[in-house]
């Protein structure tokens, strides 16, 4: 897809909500010293293009009791099967993520489990089963961060 061309007041409108999905339209507004109406407008013209993908919620897994996560690189038996492998991990609840790799895996996904053990039934009971001939797993101790891209820094490089 073609690079955007967005404005100086959707590149503004963008910083501030990058930094809090929850901040109130008018008060956006306000810092834009535009209208509440042009800032509702801009927010679903941005939506309406596929630059904001909603908002939501983010849960913490290891406060409701998944205080595993790993990464595990998944090799197919049969690589024409990726399509419905993909749509058999969207029905697990631990695979929170998967994407389609180059290099030694057909498919990296992320998974959170409630401990080793849970995580061993996971690969086991739900992962084998869809045809691996191989998988690799590794273990996330702590994550040292995990932000969005910071948008003003990649908008203003590309003027």
């Amino acid at each position: 897809m073609a690079n955007l061309k967005l404005d100086k007041l959707d590149k503004q409108i963008l910083k501030m909500i990058a930094e809090d999905a929850r901040v109130p339209f008018l008060e956006v507004a306000r810092a834009c010293n535009v209208s509440g109406a042009a800032i509702h407008q801009r927010i679903q013209k941005l939506t309406n293009i596929g630059v904001l993908k909603g908002s939501e919620f983010i849960i913490d897994p290891e406060k409701i009791g998944y205080e595993t996560c790993a990464f595990i690189g998944l090799n197919l038996k049969e690589p024409e099967s990726f399509d419905g492998v993909v749509e058999q991990l969207k029905t697990l609840p631990e695979v929170v993520e998967c994407h389609y790799t180059t290099g030694n895996y057909d498919l990296f996904i992320k998974v959170y489990a409630k401990n080793n053990h849970h995580l061993l039934n996971i690969i086991h009971d739900k992962l084998q089963p869809l045809g691996l001939s191989s998988s690799q797993t590794l273990i996330s101790f702590h994550s040292a961060f995990d932000h969005q891209l910071p948008v003003m820094d990649i908008i203003d490089s590309e003027e």
